[in-house]
């Protein structure tokens, strides 16, 4: 039998996941990594190419172990990574600098191209869909700054996903998805745009291969056979970013599809088609999807999934004892106890995350507001339950952004990820939305999406489309309330009034952002 092979290259995390051709998981390992602060460079984080192949070596060869499978038994593999981190490679391919996704060392220069060229940063959205924030473009013009005998020697760039096939088969080269979180990129042609680094001041002529998804790229070299317990014949397949690939491993790969994923942060998508142009306001990011001729448009909203951990662990010691008697997990004792709470909260406004304002993003101090001094009012259970409808109701606002410029009418919303395992914060997603809500039964999505790579380029599958549509399986679906909808409405628009005034003190030296963009 054949099977296929997913790397996954999280921000915390390395993951080699085997699968069988039927979409089902055989093994998966796992090894945690950290990326350090650059001495001497605030608001750093470097990825450490040597010390991290090595993880990811162990872990190809540990998820054949436990699968009990040999190197020839994979007959493709793909990988998969966090998107906007970038490695920099001499003329000889070897690492020069390497960062993770959200290294934010670069805000001078993001300072410096908004202040100098006030109109570059729309004018390149409308092409790319990005902002500076995270982009690639600022982050190179750092090291031009910073390192010129370094940036001398920079001849190719990659993602980190690239990076591991590129390690794996000796080519390099990027995809859509991943490489048009550079912002050095056009949404309509899928390729990069070397203009936009000209403009900027920056080497033009460092761009690789742009291949489709699922692209037969070659197969493992002797040296990275080796390494890993990988075959020569296993074939290297390009992937691509880890919110598209798992988009895709949701079922979402058609044009209007929508998903929800719900961890650590939550980030809204929806397929749209590649020729559209992303709004002025630059209100969200807009991204190439996995699959040719389309795009996702994203809203993100922070922290959600780490703001729920962070309530657990800070109010929730009797509830987490409580679980631990009863055997459960602490979430679902406290959502138990929140069904017991009515819709609204009783009026408790979580200030966390805003919708997303790609442009110009920041955040309110972390805060609640409309808080009772009645205990059996205001409660844990009631501030868990507030803490849920405010993660849907922000979601709904940057579907909302992304309907008013798409013109893509939202009827079902596919919610996957940590969150959707809670029964009550499904429902309550598709209260606040008014859409019916799907949850797939799959357990590693973003890896599934990249063995489906690895099965459209072994010609296992026809094409991403035909994979998702094979391998997917429904688990629930939820149907709206329609009287807590209109509930809903009304804390929305509280919401938004209260974000609004909450910004108004960060402005005023009054409070701390929770997050500010670079360059802010």
């Amino acid at each position: 039998m054949s099977y296929l092979m997913a790397i996954d290259a999280g921000t915390g995390s390395v993951r080699a996941v085997i699968f069988d051709t039927k979409g089902n998981q055989i093994s998966v390992s796992q090894s945690e990594w950290t990326h350090s602060q650059e001495g001497g460079v605030p608001n750093s984080m470097s990825f450490d190419c040597e010390n991290n192949w090595g993880l990811t070596c162990k872990c190809i060869r540990d998820s054949l172990a436990l699968a009990n499978l040999s190197g020839e038994d994979i007959i493709a593999l793909s990988a998969t990574s966090m998107r906007e981190g970038i490695v920099l490679y001499d003329k000889d391919g070897n690492e020069l600098f390497a960062v993770a996704n959200v290294d934010a060392r670069a805000d001078k220069e993001v300072r410096y191209l908004k202040e100098n060229f006030p109109d570059m940063e729309a004018e390149f959205y409308e092409s790319s869909g990005q902002t500076f924030a995270l982009g690639a473009l600022p982050r190179i013009l750092w090291l031009k700054n910073n390192k010129p005998d370094l940036y001398e020697k920079v001849a190719a760039i990659s993602m980190i996903g690239d990076w591991i096939l590129f390690r794996l088969s000796g080519i390099l080269a990027t995809d859509p998805s991943n490489g048009g979180t550079t912002g050095i990129f056009s949404l309509k042609e899928r390729n990069w745009d070397a203009s936009m680094a000209k403009k900027v001041g920056i080497k033009d002529d460092i761009f690789p291969p742009c291949l489709e998804v699922g692209t037969l790229m070659g197969t493992v070299s002797e040296k990275a056979s080796k390494e890993t317990g990988l075959s020569k014949n296993t074939k290297v397949v390009m992937g691509g970013g880890d919110v598209q690939l798992g988009s895709a491993g949701l079922g979402v790969v058609n044009l209007g599809d929508v998903a929800v994923l719900g961890g650590s942060f939550w980030q809204q998508v929806v397929n749209i088609p590649s020729d559209l142009t992303p709004p002025k306001d630059m209100s969200v990011r807009v991204n190439p999807h996995v699959v040719a001729g389309q795009s996702q448009a994203e809203g993100i909203t922070f922290f959600s999934g780490l703001i729920m951990r962070w309530f657990r662990d800070a109010f929730c010691e009797m509830e987490m004892l409580e679980a631990e008697q009863r055997n459960m997990d602490v979430y679902a004792v406290l959502e138990e106890k929140a069904l017991k709470v009515p819709a609204g909260s009783y009026g408790i406004i979580p200030i966390f995350s805003d919708a997303m304002n790609y442009g110009k993003w920041y955040h309110a101090a972390p805060s609640f507001i409309n808080l009772s001094l009645d205990p059996l009012i205001c409660n844990r259970a009631s501030m868990f339950r507030s803490l849920q409808e405010n993660a849907a109701i922000v979601s709904s606002i940057n579907l909302e952004k992304i309907k008013r410029f798409s013109g893509i009418e939202i009827d079902t919303i596919v919610f996957a990820g940590g969150a959707s395992k809670g029964a009550l914060w499904s429902q309550i997603l598709s209260d606040v939305t008014g859409c019916k809500v799907k949850i797939p039964k799959v357990t590693e999505a973003t890896a599934l999406g990249a063995a489906m790579a690895a099965g459209v380029g072994a010609c296992i599958y026809k094409d991403m489309i035909s994979a998702s549509k094979e391998l997917v399986v429904w688990d629930k679906i939820y149907e709206p309330n329609e009287l807590n909808k209109k509930i809903y409405d009304e804390q929305k628009q509280k919401f938004e009034l209260a974000y609004k005034a909450q910004l108004a003190l960060v402005y005023e030296g009054v409070t701390t952002s929770m997050w500010k963009a670079p360059g802010i």
